[in-house]
């Protein structure tokens, strides 16, 4: 099967859901920012110190106010952190170039815990500090929780990473990444067309959506793709420290894969568990997996081999890449995964379309979110995560595929 994968991997990619990167060189300083083809995103500034969970102080004069909310503590901290300190890389060089619309950004994150309730108290919070436009949530359930505050108050927002397909369901939500029923179908797709598999089982999480809206959408798609899938079993946020059930069925069951659309820790736990119990198929999964390397005490060697879907590989050799990348890492002291980069992709996304909208500062928070909804959908953004991203009305972006395979520790570009 480990051949099999190699294989698999030397074929092009041929799915249609998880995006890509751009190849083209933006017009920017040593920090490449997205372009935006539309909407005038300025080019990155030089030298930054990207701040905490509050950016460096704006100038005197008109301030725009963007919250962000994520789990920097907890099972999810991997990327509420990482998005943290990208939006915080973004807001520093916006703010250096010259900002938005001549308005400095002032940028504040608050920690959810990857909690729904702990969410909305944190969006009250950037509520009471003047909050006029909200970069979050970073997860599904959290990003849904809020996004019927938001609508309340009929204030924008653009979620980096909040896949469920309700975590942008009202009019003023839009997202970076794609959603949840996407990853599931191009996921079957991918290991059909490429003869990846055609026994596979399925361990989800039955009680996220995240998880169960990819099975359903991957189990849907697997029947068009000559996969038969011999084992679907499902655990529960009380039941994720033991899978020596799971396992054993998908074992018993003469499975060739098995996808984990799941977040990363429980994942780490499956590999290690699967690895006791000497079965060794192959697994796939999507974006919650990226973060499975920096699992505290895992042996990242049982990773060798995990393909999962993700909008962005660091070792891409695109130049606006290569520059995040390193001045990320020169930082932060770690490279950047897909959160970060979705992250970034969203704070320059949001000076475009303000940018495009003539955002003023004294105008309402109603006010700006209409006129961010209208150019939101006229707006092109060449970024981190994609090439020529575009948004439909319903706040979902419309950009190309990636995937990702580990090898020797590290995720690499396929």
């Amino acid at each position: 099967m480990k051949k099999l994968l190699s294989l698999a991997m030397a074929g092009v990619l041929a799915f249609s859901v998880a995006a890509c990167g751009s190849n083209e060189t933006p017009a920017a300083g040593d920090n490449a920012a997205p372009e935006a083809t539309e909407g005038n995103a300025s080019e990155a500034a030089e030298g930054n110190e990207a701040g905490g969970a509050d950016a460096a102080a704006p100038a005197d004069g008109a301030v725009l106010k963007i919250g962000g909310i994520g789990p920097t503590t907890g099972g999810a901290a991997v990327y509420g952190q990482a998005v943290m300190n990208a939006a915080n890389l973004a807001v520093e060089e916006i703010n250096a170039a010259g900002g938005i619309n001549g308005m400095q950004v002032a940028f504040q994150f608050e920690d959810d815990e990857h909690d729904a309730e702990k969410s909305v108290n944190a969006y009250n919070t950037l509520k009471d500090w003047g909050m006029q436009m909200l970069m979050g949530t970073v997860t599904s359930t959290p990003c849904t929780a809020v996004v019927a505050k938001t609508a309340e108050d009929n204030m924008f927002q653009l979620t980096p990473s909040g896949s469920a397909v309700e975590s942008i369901a009202q009019p003023n939500a839009f997202r970076i990444c794609f959603s949840d029923p996407n990853q599931g179908a191009a996921s079957a797709q991918y290991i059909g067309e490429n003869k990846v598999a055609t026994k596979v089982a399925v361990i989800y999480d039955s009680s996220d959506v995240y998880s169960t809206g990819i099975y359903e959408k991957f189990a849907a798609e697997a029947a068009n793709q000559g996969i038969e899938i011999v084992a679907a079993e499902a655990f529960t946020a009380d039941s994720k420290t033991d899978f020596s059930v799971q396992l054993q069925k998908a074992n018993e069951a003469g499975a060739e894969l098995v996808f984990l659309p799941i977040y990363y820790t429980e994942a780490s736990i499956i590999l290690t568990q699967a690895s006791t119990m000497n079965f060794d198929p192959i697994f796939f999964g999507c974006d919650g997996l990226d973060g499975i390397l920096a699992v505290e005490n895992f042996d990242t060697a049982l990773a060798e081999g995990v393909m999962l879907l993700t909008p962005f590989a660091a070792d891409a050799d695109d130049a606006a890449t290569k520059s995040f990348v390193s001045t990320y890492q020169e930082k932060f002291g770690e490279i950047p995964n897909q959160f970060a980069a979705d992250a970034y992709d969203a704070i320059y996304t949001i000076k475009a379309a303000a940018e495009k909208a003539g955002i003023t500062a004294d105008m309402s928070v109603s006010d700006m979110c209409e006129a961010m909804k209208t150019a939101m959908t006229e707006i092109t953004i060449d970024g981190l995560t994609g090439a020529g991203i575009t948004w439909s009305a319903d706040g979902e972006p419309s950009k190309d595929p990636k995937a990702v395979v580990i090898t020797d520790g590290a995720y690499k570009a396929m």
